[in-house]
């Protein structure tokens, strides 16, 4: 249902969330769509705070995108959910239905294989995925859609992979976990994803051992570009950022909020904007 009347309210919950850039983005794209009396903010919110915020909130909020360190508590919170945030056990989105329940989602993983896919990965293609939190849920699905035959997780805690094998199990995908040791090695594969925080993944550029013809994705965006995504550019591969997954998870938020098509390249040209 287009929601296009009275005032409506959208914000972004994470902690800390003062750098987000998503308020450019939802805030870019109402402007274009004609969405007089939208507007899109900030709430600084930790996991534990999650279910008061959401029960304070009044009839005029449409719809909240949820970051880190939230998005598990998006989903318990949630009336009802997508299949594929409850495969991957954490909602980036939620969406308030006429009937004031809250609807969870996931469109990080839309949004990852978006881009994964302009990116030129092929159905089949073989995968590594660097970390093991809440942004390699995302990627084992996308994995899943993208008919990877298996993916190899590597992490700095064997907990941590153990953790995503129901994860894999739900979504019928063949995971193997690796150490970190092993990461430079194992960047060899069509598809190598980065989920680790800031720095993590520096000391990498050294040694890894591209392949090429590959793509390289990195969560992050900020800084830009990191180490690693230099060694990928010199090494030939297509390099796909954090930004870029950034806009396609905005965009399937965006629509689900307002019932409206998404203004893409407006949104794309503000986020770019921000960024200068």
């Amino acid at each position: 249902m287009t929601r296009t009347g009275a005032a409506r309210r959208a914000a972004v919950l994470g902690k800390p969330i003062a750098h987000s850039l998503s308020p450019v983005i939802h805030n870019a794209g109402y402007a274009a769509a004609g969405l007089t009396g939208w507007s899109y903010t900030r709430i600084e919110c930790a996991a534990a705070e999650l279910p008061a915020v959401v029960a304070g909130l009044g009839p005029e909020w449409a719809g909240l995108s949820v970051t880190m360190p939230g998005k598990e508590a998006a989903l318990a919170v949630a009336d009802a959910a997508s299949p594929v945030a409850v495969a991957v056990g954490a909602a980036n989105t939620l969406v308030r239905r006429d009937d004031g329940s809250w609807y969870a989602d996931n469109t990080d993983v839309g949004g990852m294989v978006q881009v994964l896919t302009e990116a030129g990965v092929v159905s089949g293609a073989t995968m590594t995925v660097l970390g093991a939190g809440g942004t390699a849920r995302a990627a084992l699905a996308a994995a899943a859609r993208l008919a990877c035959p298996s993916v190899t997780v590597v992490a700095r805690r064997a907990e941590a992979v153990d953790e995503l094998r129901p994860v894999a199990d739900a979504l019928d995908l063949a995971l193997t976990g690796a150490g970190w040791s092993e990461a430079a090695r194992l960047t060899d594969a069509d598809v190598v994803i980065a989920t680790v925080p800031k720095g993590v993944a520096d000391p990498l550029a050294g040694t890894a051992t591209w392949r090429p013809g590959g793509v390289y994705f990195d969560a992050l965006y900020d800084p830009w570009p990191t180490p690693l995504a230099d060694s990928a550019v010199g090494a030939g591969l297509r390099v796909v950022s954090g930004l870029d997954l950034l806009l396609a998870q905005a965009v399937g938020q965006f629509e689900q909020f307002t019932g409206v098509a998404a203004p893409v390249e407006a949104m794309r040209e503000a986020l770019v904007a921000a960024r200068r």
